[in-house]
């Protein structure tokens, strides 16, 4: 099991905002919605360590799929209270929600390096600048090899005793690398990626959204879809057959998941909408999977030259319960989109409504898509 914390404990002091900066807006989305979904493709659990105060704010933002935390003073005490929270992990990645443009690719190299038997992995880029020491009183003491050096980021991988025993001490670090390696440990270094900049200041976020396509040449969409349980229909959502549990009503398999990100797509090109492309007047959808609508849905907009950028899906309902497999499912919607990166989220409305009376189930989804010149 790989499990994932990611610090957003941080304020907005130096970026001038009078809220925490995971709660910035970058695009459509936050910082820390961009950085669960990267992570959220190679971990069975994430841990989100918050400023006191905003707990429930976030845990609103997140959904009941991930573990909401109250994090430290420094640092390295929201990653032990992330630590607290973890259910029988065998790796872990400490991620920064101001690091949100790192890839899921990079997550996954992280990952790879821990399972070919490195204990702690990070990621980093070499030193361009000449670096000088510099004493107290203003003047250079020495200057390193720069052939030597390395600019490190997040997310870093750890098996889970190792960073359990390098925070034991309750010692302070601006990087867990370090405190492994004072502990004792090898720490590989894999390289990184320049979009993994850490947001500290405006410009960095103006940087972050060219990498989005610029601030100007994305659109977005909202997609929703809602059906009643039909007992003896099979469940289909987020791509995926669930055996156990009662399916929905539909004209299609009635996958929810996959038909709101299709409503985002097309609310975000203005290429229709489900029912247009879709719907009952085209009676070879009938039927037809979720996977099947989204491939369609995903060859028609590409036509018409636009590419994702991002897409998050929300489900609303009491059952099935979405994270023990929530990285097969992942795999699943983002194949059918050729690749793209997809972040799902879980929660429930409380007993309110369709969803929360346990009479049938819902999504929520958004697109993020560049228009090609």
């Amino acid at each position: 099991m790989i499990a994932a914390i990611i610090a957003a404990a941080g304020s907005g002091e130096r970026f001038g905002a009078s809220i925490p900066k995971a709660l910035i807006q970058l695009g459509d989305r936050t910082l820390l919605e961009h950085a669960i979904s990267a992570i959220s493709s190679v971990a069975d659990q994430i841990v989100v360590t918050v400023p006191a105060g905003f707990e429930d704010q976030i845990r609103t933002l997140v959904g009941d799929g991930i573990t909401v935390v109250t994090g430290g003073a420094t640092r390295s005490g929201s990653v032990r209270a992330g630590l607290a929270a973890i259910n029988g992990a065998e790796f872990v990645l400490v991620h920064d929600a101001a690091r949100p443009l790192a890839t899921r690719e990079l997550a996954a190299r992280v990952v790879a390096a821990l399972k070919c038997g490195d204990v702690a992995v990070i990621p980093g880029l070499n030193q361009i600048d000449t670096m000088t020491v510099v004493d107290k009183e203003g003047y250079a003491t020495a200057t390193p090899d720069r052939s030597q050096l390395r600019r490190v980021q997040t997310p870093q991988g750890f098996t889970l005793k190792v960073l359990q025993e390098a925070h034991s001490g309750a010692g302070d670090a601006t990087d867990d690398a370090a405190l492994v390696a004072k502990a004792g440990h090898k720490v590989r270094i894999i390289d990184g990626e320049e979009r993994a900049l850490k947001i500290t200041t405006p410009s960095d976020l103006a940087i972050a959204l060219a990498y989005l396509g610029g601030a100007h040449s994305f659109s977005t969409g909202v997609g929703v879809d809602a059906h009643a349980f039909a007992t003896g229909r099979e469940l289909w959502l987020a791509g995926l057959h669930w055996p156990d549990e009662v399916g929905v009503e539909g004209h299609s398999d009635g996958d929810v998941a996959a038909h709101a990100i299709c409503d985002a797509l097309f609310a975000a090109t203005g290429l229709g909408d489900l029912g247009s492309n879709f719907g009952t007047s085209r009676p070879e959808y009938a039927g037809a999977s979720g996977v099947t609508l989204l491939k369609e849905t995903f060859a028609i907009i590409s036509k018409s030259g636009y590419s994702i950028s991002h897409i998050s899906v929300q489900i609303i309902g009491n059952r099935p319960r979405i994270g023990a497999r929530r990285v097969e499912a992942i795999s699943t919607l983002s194949a059918a989109l050729g690749g793209v990166e997809v972040a799902i989220l879980a929660t429930t409305t409380d007993g309110m409504g369709l969803t929360g009376e346990g009479k049938g189930i819902a999504a929520i989804a958004s697109a993020l898509v560049i228009k090609s010149a």
